[in-house]
């Protein structure tokens, strides 16, 4: 089982490569946005909760996303073949609160693929996304402040997955085969 965490600023294509990955590999997937999204659309006891704070203007607490994270792993049954977090975690304690889930399972991360894009690359694709897809959130005012977060709440798991040893930074500027290739590279060698 080989569970992955695609890291990367916003536009730097863990979409993209999340499919591919799921193409080549057969891998599960778990976007943190969908499955709020879900939650909330089906009415759930824990999408419930999570409209409460969002309507309140709050971010949703950790072991709330981490729960229902949990909910939407176990329903994957436990012979399959990986699943790719996406879009979680964001914070330290998130990526704590992954790995003790995960761990009571008998589980855990077995790579976290870092893609790396110089912040004019981000800013070029996701306006680019905006104008294609009329994404509200992908306007220039809006994108800065998306990366200044990401800089200052997110970047820092960087180190934290390198302590853990299984940091895997690829460059995610050029060629999207290239990029699949390395990928594949790291994650065939696990």
């Amino acid at each position: 089982m080989k569970n992955i965490v695609i890291f990367g600023a916003p536009g730097s294509g863990k979409g993209t490569q999340s499919d591919k990955m799921i193409e080549k590999y057969g891998f599960e997937h778990i976007s943190t946005g969908d499955v709020l999204r879900s939650e909330m659309k089906n009415g759930t006891e824990l999408g419930k909760t999570a409209r409460q704070y969002i309507d309140q203007g709050q971010l949703v607490p950790d072991q709330l996303i981490v729960d229902m994270l949990a909910s939407v792993y176990d329903k994957f049954g436990g012979d399959h073949k990986g699943v790719i977090f996406d879009g979680f975690p964001r914070t330290i304690p998130q990526a704590e609160a992954l790995k003790a889930m995960l761990a009571e399972r008998g589980h855990k991360v077995a790579a976290m693929i870092e893609l790396d894009v110089p912040e004019d690359e981000l800013m070029k694709r996701l306006i680019l996304r905006g104008q294609q897809s009329g994404r509200s959130d992908d306007n220039e005012e809006t994108i800065k402040k998306r990366l200044d977060v990401y800089h200052s709440q997110t970047a820092p798991l960087i180190e934290w997955y390198e302590r853990e040893g299984i940091r895997n930074h690829i460059d995610g500027l050029g060629d999207l085969d290239r990029i699949f290739g390395d990928i594949c590279s790291v994650i065939d060698a696990l």
